[in-house]
Parts: C-alpha cells; structure tokens; sequence
C-alpha cells in the first residue's frame, strides 16, 4: 500500500509491475507501449495498441464527459476534520494536506451540475488520487448533496465511482456513510429521480457495498476491480485459487452484476442515451 494512502486492504490488491524497476507513468502495463502525456490525453487515457484504461482523476473525468463549459461544482469548500484525533505514522491532518496538495482537490469527490450530450444531469466523480477515494464524511457528504441537487432538479444522478472503501482514519464515522449515502439514493428514487453508476477501476469495499451498487443502470470500464474484497486477501483467507478475472469487470458482468461494461471512448454517447431515457421530457434542456 502506498505511504500516503493507508485507507483500505483492496489498494494492495492492485497490478503490481512486472518488474522490480519503476516504469514509467505513461508506459502501458498491458502492452508495454510507451507514450507522451498528450497521446493519452488525445486518447482519453486508454491505450490505442491493448485497450488499457489508465486512471483518471475527477477533473479530467468531467472533462471527459460534460458538455464544454457547463459543469458548475457544488460544495466545494467542504472539508474533512480530525474528529478522532487520528495518528499511525502521521497526523490525519497532515494527511489531508498533503493528498489536497498532490490531488488538487479538497477531497476525493467533486459534485457538481452539468449537461452530458444536451442533457441535464448531476455529477459525481470520485478521484483515487486522493487517499485512495476513500469514503470519508466529505465524501458522504457530498454525494447526498447531489443526491439532494438532483431531486430538486428532476434530472439523474451520473456517478463515476473509484475508492478503496471506508477512510480508516474516520473509523465508525466513516463506516455510517454506508447507510447515508444508500437513504440518499432511496430518497432520490422516491423524488422520481435515477441513479446511473459507473464503476472505475478500482471499486471495492463499502463504496461498492453501498451507493454505487444500486444505480438503476450500473456499467463499469474493461478490466476494473469491483469486489468487497480484493482477490489477494480472498485467496489468503480461504486458501482456494481463484479465476484469473476474479473481481474483475468481466467476472461480474458474467454473473449479472452489471449491465454492461463500456469503453471509455464510448461512455459519453453511451450515458447520453441512458440519460435521454430516464430525462422527464426525453429531451435536453
């Protein structure tokens, strides 16, 4: 697990390289192609030769999928405080700080309104970068806030998940936001509103075990790690050798968990669709 992120088991579940040498950050772990950040930018992040999806933070990711110049962000001056007085190796607070400064962010989600293909919608993105995505109060605090933004509005929630799980620095506080942000979700489903859900990679722990699992359409990327528990610590409590794609996108859309698993280069005509489907006049606004 990385120095600066300690928020949850499932990071150490991640594709390790294959070699003992740091690769470079835009060298493809799929195919070994290197590129210049402007290639992948060009093709948002995905590798053109193997159709590796590199991660993405939350600013680039909105880019990617509102409408130029009409994302407006919501609640951007929460953020989290110290209620614990948490300490291992360092202060929570200096924690904070330095994944604020690293990530550019004031935590690991932005929120937000905008229009996705002329359609009015509510954004929610969340950024590994930060802690790891992991679900602190901010976090849960935030995504209701959408929740609540967009049944005002009538108009769809788009969240685009990506976490660790629970902030293990919040301790119970963190894990109550399970059932916060699934009455959010109820709650907004009761206002007449939708909830699409689209999974990053990686997927894991209580954000899987709560809101991003109960979308009304629920898609992920090729290749993500959507599990409660990352294939290393199943393997090493059960002592069974598990499938080659366990977790994984694929395994999960092979039992039904997911409606569909889509391309980055096709995710925003794809959400345009969906979104047309659940607008109240099938129209943008």
């Amino acid at each position: 697990m990385a120095e600066h992120i300690d928020v949850s088991i499932e990071h150490r579940n991640l594709p390790e390289p294959a070699t003992n040498s740091k690769p470079h950050p835009n060298t493809c772990p799929g195919c070994g192609s290197h590129y210049r950040a402007d290639e992948l930018a060009e093709h948002l992040w995905v590798c053109p030769q193997c159709n590796h999806h590199f991660p993405v933070g939350a600013r680039d990711r909105i880019k990617q999928l509102a409408d130029e110049g009409t994302f407006v962000e919501e609640a951007a001056d929460l953020r989290s405080e110290d209620p614990l007085d948490f300490f291992d190796l360092r202060p929570y607070q200096e924690r904070l700080a330095e994944a604020e400064l690293r990530s550019g962010l004031g935590d690991a989600i932005v929120i937000g309104r905008a229009t996705l293909e002329r359609v009015e919608c509510e954004l929610s993105v969340m950024d590994f970068q930060f802690m790891g995505g992991s679900m602190g109060s901010v976090v849960g605090e935030k995504f209701a806030r959408a929740c609540e933004s967009a049944a005002e509005r009538q108009v769809p929630v788009v969240s685009v998940t990506s976490s660790g799980g629970a902030r293990m620095q919040e301790g119970i506080l963190s894990l109550m936001l399970l059932p916060k942000t699934v009455c959010a979700v109820e709650d907004l489903k009761d206002a007449g509103g939708a909830l699409i859900s689209v999974m990053a990679h990686p997927t894991t722990a209580g954000v899987i075990a709560s809101f991003a699992s109960l979308g009304d359409v629920v898609v992920a990327e090729p290749g993500a790690l959507l599990a409660f528990t990352g294939p290393r610590v199943v393997q090493q409590t059960t002592r069974e050798k598990l499938p080659d794609d366990f977790g994984l996108a694929e395994s999960n859309m092979r039992f039904g968990h997911l409606d569909g698993i889509i391309g980055r280069r096709d995710l925003r005509p794809y959400l345009g669709r969906v979104l047309r489907l659940f607008s109240h006049n099938g129209h943008g606004r």
